[in-house]
């Protein structure tokens, strides 16, 4: 924690993966730049923090910065598909009300914890995928890449490594090569009156090897936010 974040009374944490990275495979190079980056992603939610900003919006700039990093399976640099396409998650959650809003299988925002959000704040929905997390993404004025801005050598090259492996019957169990989610959790000091901190969440991550299935979901029934929003066909 940094001496702002102690002087203000705020703490942010991030990680950059659940997956552990062989030793010998860590050069000091590579090491330098992962520290670098994950200060460069602390530093972003922080600034928000800083400036008496919102939780939500620290963890949205912290997971931003992760997908913009090429060094982490999130946005630019996300793994391939086995079928060579890149397709990724998201996920964002309010610790107030319990409300969340997720993306899964998308390509083309260049911030998939943007479009999370976009479903959190604009729709009923706690998880869209495909054309219709998409189109939520596009009605929220988001930016859209192509793939050369998310395209990394070195994920292509891992992804052709794995599937000559899987074809020569020698695909290993190297935790490395599990795909895992990159996030950040901001929690306040206790709230006055409530005994509790405050909490986001977001998580963002590439697809595995292979492409997903197709899900949807929605707020539990006496959810508040499904309280007061309906769909139009009157489902509840």
């Amino acid at each position: 924690m940094s001496e702002t974040a102690r002087a203000r009374g705020f703490s942010l944490a991030i990680h950059g993966g659940a997956g552990v990275m062989p030793r010998d495979s860590m050069t000091p190079d590579r090491e330098a730049r992962l520290h670098a980056a994950l200060t460069r992603v602390l530093d972003a939610g922080e600034a928000v923090l800083s400036r008496d900003g919102s939780a939500l919006d620290a963890v949205t700039a912290a997971v931003c910065m992760l997908e913009d990093e090429p060094l982490f399976n999130a946005g630019r640099g996300a793994v391939f598909t086995r079928d060579g396409r890149q397709e990724m998650d998201a996920a964002v959650m309010d610790g107030r009300d319990r409300s969340a809003g997720a993306v899964a299988g998308i390509f083309g925002p260049r911030n998939p914890i943007l479009a999370a959000r976009a479903v959190l704040e604009h729709t009923d929905h706690v998880l869209m995928i495909g054309d219709g997390a998409l189109a939520v993404a596009r009605a929220a004025g988001l930016e859209f890449c192509t793939e050369d801005h998310f395209f990394t050598q070195d994920r292509h090259d891992a992804l052709q490594e794995t599937l000559k492996m899987e074809q020569q019957g020698r695909l290993d169990d190297d935790p490395a090569r599990r795909h895992h989610r990159r996030g950040a959790l901001r929690r306040s000091g206790p709230v006055p009156g409530s005994g509790r901190g405050l909490r986001r969440r977001g998580t963002a991550g590439g697809g595995g090897a292979r492409p997903g299935g197709r899900r949807r979901g929605r707020h539990p029934p006496g959810h508040p936010r499904r309280a007061h929003r309906r769909r139009r066909t009157g489902r509840g």
